[in-house]
């Protein structure tokens, strides 16, 4: 029987009572239409599942409590951040949501030569509570019980300028690029992948990149569309240097 698994944005601990959040109890009551006495496990993002029970069932309002606290060990052996060109629409939930599933430990949503999208301050930080909530239900259905970090929206400039030498071995998806995903070797601290926008990326932002000692890594003969080319580069690092 499947696992129904809630994100709660709240510490966790044994014997506690609380409600769940509005969205979540509708979600429950209403969607999967369970009851008091119903199991369910909840999550906060600190690498622990809680086992709970359904104490009560309202029109608005679901109250359990927490019965046990699991440790969860499935995160991927290889650290990897993901630095997204900010894609339009629903391609960037997409990115997001698969990137959450593939294991990734960071993402960054980057602002590049060739972005398309602009996001005022308003609009970034409705666009970044909106994509920590895609990643919170990806953990929901995957089993992650860490949540990936999910960054503010950057220029590419600025984010490379923050950028600290922690050892991550520091990778751009280019088709040009002369690296092959198989050839690479990995350090502890991972890697950092860089995928450009729908355009790809620029020629101001290879010079950057290539400067602030990214490599060029190469899939393979076809040109992937922004949506599929991360995705597809973060699988193939999983099978052949994490956990995949």
């Amino acid at each position: 029987m499947r696992t129904i698994r809630i994100h709660v944005d709240h510490p966790l601990a044994v014997g506690l009572e609380l409600g769940l959040p509005a969205q979540a109890g509708e979600h429950v009551a209403r969607v999967l239409r369970l009851v008091a006495g119903d199991g369910i496990t909840l999550f906060n993002g600190d690498g622990h599942d809680y086992p709970a029970v359904i104490q009560a069932v309202g029109k608005r309002d679901v109250s359990v409590q927490v019965l046990s606290s699991q440790p969860i060990d499935n995160e991927s052996p290889l650290r990897l951040t993901l630095a997204q060109g900010v894609a339009r629409g629903e391609k960037m939930d997409l990115i997001v949501q698969k990137a959450t599933e593939l294991g990734v430990a960071r993402i960054v949503p980057l602002l590049t030569e060739r972005s398309e999208v602009r996001l005022d301050a308003a609009r970034a930080e409705k666009r970044l509570l909106h994509w920590r909530a895609v990643v919170a239900s990806a953990c929901e259905q995957s089993g992650r019980a860490s949540l990936p970090e999910v960054m503010p929206a950057i220029a590419l400039d600025a984010w490379l300028g923050s950028l600290e030498n922690h050892g991550a071995l520091r990778l751009a998806l280019l088709p040009e690029g002369t690296h092959r995903a198989g050839e690479l070797r990995f350090a502890p601290a991972g890697g950092i992948l860089v995928v450009g926008p729908e355009g790809g990326l620029g020629n101001r932002d290879v010079a950057a990149l290539t400067e602030a000692g990214f490599q060029g890594l190469r899939l393979g003969p076809r040109i992937l569309r922004t949506e599929t080319a991360g995705l597809a580069a973060l699988a193939a690092l999983q099978a052949l240097h994490g956990d995949v």
